[in-house]
């Protein structure tokens, strides 16, 4: 499809709504959210819900910016054609100029209102983000996941850090299980769109090494995130309710790619990208869970 730039500013606010990947923020959001909960310490109600809302901002920033530059490969991908700007809705400078006002506003805020650690970790994820994964990384290697996933995993540290000023073990923990979490996360749906990355020129593993080398390598990932996943109960951030739902669903999950590794359609690599954003909203919610029962106990 046909790049068709907007020659007038005509984006709708669902438009504007839409270049901040609402999807992608909502699960971004939700890890902050269990990294400050989990965090040691206390931070005043309104400061939190100001330093969820930074993180809100600041991911959808980034997104922003992301369908900024994105915007020729996007044009070439069915999934994401029909966007603001590659389908003419809206001016490019339009979205960077909103993403740029947003990323600066959110850094600003968080650092004034809440500390200035948190504020760095965050204008840290949306760079990190922007030009190592977005304009490094991605149409270069086909590593571009494993070290761009990095910016995925920011939110729970920052989240903590918004609490407790430092970045602590149990931080560094969150942040491994969305590391590890996502190269399998991503591979699946690479899988079964490696067409539309091969067209849109985007090095994906399974456009550069094929579909057997990805699948083997989403296996021996899942396999990895088992100890990164048991990592906040074996720190003692969570207590042995979500050591065992962990030690569940990451097995799962490992039942999920052995199943993509001998399938030789693209049925199971479907299924298997669907269970991932629900694993790792389960982890995230089992973290909660666990730390909400073992508050009442």
């Amino acid at each position: 499809m046909p790049l068709r730039l907007a020659t007038r500013p005509t984006a709708a606010v669902a438009d504007y709504l839409e270049i901040l990947k609402p999807r992608v923020m909502s699960l971004v959001v939700f890890t902050g959210l269990v990294g400050l909960v989990l965090a040691p310490g206390h931070l005043h109600p309104l400061l939190a819900i100001v330093a969820v809302l930074c993180i809100a901002i600041g991911a959808g920033a980034a997104g922003a910016i992301n369908m900024w530059y994105d915007r020729d490969i996007d044009a070439v991908m069915r999934r994401t054609a029909s966007r603001p700007l590659p389908a003419g809705r809206m001016m490019p400078g339009e979205a960077l100029g909103f993403g740029v006002a947003l990323g600066i506003g959110a850094v600003l805020m968080m650092g004034l209102a809440v500390n200035t650690v948190a504020a760095e970790l965050l204008a840290l994820t949306i760079a990190f983000y922007v030009f190592v994964y977005t304009i490094w990384l991605k149409r270069r290697t086909p590593q571009n996941i494993v070290i761009g996933g990095a910016a995925g995993a920011f939110p729970p540290m920052i989240g903590w850090a918004a609490v407790t000023g430092d970045i602590g073990w149990g931080a560094i923990a969150l942040f491994a299980v969305i590391f590890f979490w996502t190269p399998p996360h991503f591979w699946a749906l690479s899988l079964y769109r490696a067409g539309e990355y091969a067209a849109a020129g985007v090095p994906m593993l399974s456009v550069v090494a094929g579909a057997r080398e990805t699948k083997r390598q989403m296996l021996l990932y899942t396999v990895v995130l088992w100890p990164a996943a048991l990592a906040p109960w074996l720190l003692g951030i969570a207590g042995p309710l979500y050591g065992a739902g962990a030690l569940l669903l990451s097995a799962v999950f490992t039942g999920w790619a052995v199943l993509v590794w001998r399938d030789p359609t693209d049925r199971s690599a479907r299924r298997m990208f669907a269970f991932s954003l629900l694993y790792l909203f389960l982890i995230f919610s089992l973290l909660l869970i666990d730390h909400a029962s073992g508050a009442w106990l």
